[in-house]
């Protein structure tokens, strides 16, 4: 069975820093995307970064260009997102998801819908 278990979020204050990570457990193959989403209440949710396991390509949404950065482990079963010069508007619910279908000439600005496992979330609140 498939987890996919988010940490890392908290408060913190405008200009800050967090990072957040993200552990899939259950799904053997190393190559697959990891996506970081973000939904704030009555927003829909939004892709803020993305990355394929199995080379060096990676998305980001512009509202977090130079600010956020996603990485990877060695193993292909945890990423990262570092998240700088934090703003009132990054308060959301993070959300980490994963795509197995996705290869390395996958567009990585994808939508929810080719994500198929989904964790639970981790809560961000950036206050001024």
């Amino acid at each position: 069975q498939v987890q996919v278990v988010e940490s890392g979020g908290g408060s913190v204050q405008a200009g800050g820093s967090l990072r957040l990570s993200c552990v899939v457990s259950g799904y053997a193959h190393p190559d697959k995307c990891m996506g970081w989403f973000r939904q704030a209440p009555g927003k829909e949710r939004e892709l803020v970064a993305n990355i394929y396991t199995g080379g060096s390509g990676t998305y980001y949404d512009d509202s977090v260009k130079g600010r956020f950065t996603i990485s990877p482990d060695n193993g292909g079963n945890t990423t990262y997102l570092q998240m700088n010069s934090l703003k009132p508007e990054d308060t959301a619910m993070f959300i980490c998801a994963v795509d197995y279908r996705c290869g390395p000439y996958s567009p990585l600005r994808r939508p929810a819908r080719e994500f198929v496992y989904w964790g639970q979330g981790t809560q961000v609140t950036v206050f001024s």
